[in-house]
C-alpha cells in the first residue's frame, strides 16, 4: 500500500488550501486516518485524525479552521485548511492505519506535501 498526497503549497495569510491522499490499495480496508506535520525545528505532530467510522480528533490549534474528512469507498483522506497562519508552515503528511490481515494493522505514511504560508 502506498499512500499519495497532494495539494500543498504557498498561500498568504488567511487564505485556504486543500490536502488530499489516497491510498493505491487496500485489501483488507483502513482504519484510521490522518494528517501529521513537522514544521521547520520542531518535531512532527498530529494535526487531526478520523476514524472509518467518521469520529475526528484535531490538535487545539486548528480547531474551528482545519476540517479532516474521508471517503472510504475510494480510501482517500482530505484536509480542508482555512484561516492559515505562518505557523501552519510545515510539512504535512498523511497516515493510514491499514489492515493487511485480521489480526495485523500497519501504519503506513505518505511522502509528505509542503505547506508555506507567508506574505
Amino acid at each position: 500500500v502506498q499512500l499519495q498526497a497532494s495539494g500543498g503549497g504557498l498561500v498568504q495569510p488567511g487564505g485556504s488550501l486543500r490536502l488530499s491522499c489516497a491510498a493505491s490499495e487496500t485489501s483488507l480496508g483502513i482504519n484510521s486516518m490522518g494528517w501529521y506535520r513537522r514544521a521547520p525545528g520542531k518535531q512532527r505532530e498530529l494535526v487531526a485524525s478520523i476514524t472509518f467510522g467518521g469520529s475526528t480528533n484535531y490538535a487545539d490549534s486548528v480547531k474551528d479552521r482545519f476540517t479532516i474528512s474521508r471517503d472510504n469507498a475510494k480510501n482517500t483522506v482530505s484536509l480542508q485548511m482555512n484561516s492559515l497562519e505562518p505557523e501552519d508552515t510545515a510539512v504535512y503528511y498523511c497516515n493510514a492505519a491499514v489492515v493487511v490481515d485480521p489480526y495485523t494493522v500497519v501504519g503506513v505514511w505518505g511522502q509528505g506535501t509542503e505547506v508555506t504560508v507567508s506574505s
